[in-house]
């Protein structure tokens, strides 16, 4: 498998430097296609195995094939917990308000942005974030929304080495062509009562969030 999979911005003989014996989680592509395959029933495990289910087998089907990114997009973003990914760091946060933050990414992120300018301008900070000697809200942001959005596709990456340091890269991320193709929303603002329209948005995420499906991922749409 570890042949198989590529992942995005991911160093494979980096990660594995430092592990003699790889398991699942040391193998972060494949721990995240497995917790999103088994979350949409699409495996299950049977006397220490995963096989297919009957589902998983027919949604290789080509009728079915398109609506795979979006189910499993809405699974990752709203019924799993992604804080994995960030260590538990500022628990659910910004997850919980995935509706708004994907919204508010797609009129923000049309050119390179920093994972902190994007964390200023897409999240809804919460009040105990301030009283923080360190700000921890760049680094959640990033491992729980920026990055599964670009494993997913929505999102390109860039790096850039610090100046002033021989250690520490700026990320940026922009939308990808994927992002307005796979993402639609219903959103309607209340600029006399911004505070408590925002708040109603958040409560209400995945009521104007709508992932589109039949929607190849581009590289799987070139292949066919």
């Amino acid at each position: 498998m570890c042949k198989l999979i590529e992942w995005p911005d991911y160093d494979q003989a980096d990660a594995f430097r430092f592990n003699k014996v790889i398991n699942e989680p040391d193998f972060l592509p494949l721990y995240v296609v497995r917790q999103l395959a088994q979350a949409a029933t699409l495996v299950r495990v049977r006397r220490g195995k995963l096989v297919a289910t009957p589902l998983g087998k027919s949604i290789l089907s080509d009728a079915k094939r398109g609506s795979l990114l979006a189910v499993l997009f809405h699974l990752a973003f709203w019924r799993m917990d992604l804080s994995y990914f960030g260590r538990g760091l500022l628990g659910s946060w910004p997850q919980a308000d995935a509706g708004v933050v994907l919204w508010s990414l797609s009129v923000c992120a049309n050119d390179w942005q920093s994972a902190e300018k994007l964390t200023r301008l897409c999240t809804i900070p919460e009040a105990a974030m301030f009283s923080e000697t360190w700000d921890r809200t760049p680094y959640a942001m990033e491992a729980k929304i920026l990055r599964p959005l670009l494993w997913f596709g929505l999102l390109e990456h860039r790096t850039e080495k610090v100046p002033s340091g021989r250690f520490g890269e700026h990320h940026s991320y922009r939308k990808a062509e994927l992002f307005d193709r796979l993402l639609a929303f219903d959103v309607q603002v209340d600029l006399s009562e911004r505070g408590s329209a925002l708040k109603a948005a958040a409560s209400a995420a995945r009521d104007f969030t709508r992932v589109r499906r039949g929607i190849a991922h581009p590289r799987h749409a070139a292949e066919h």
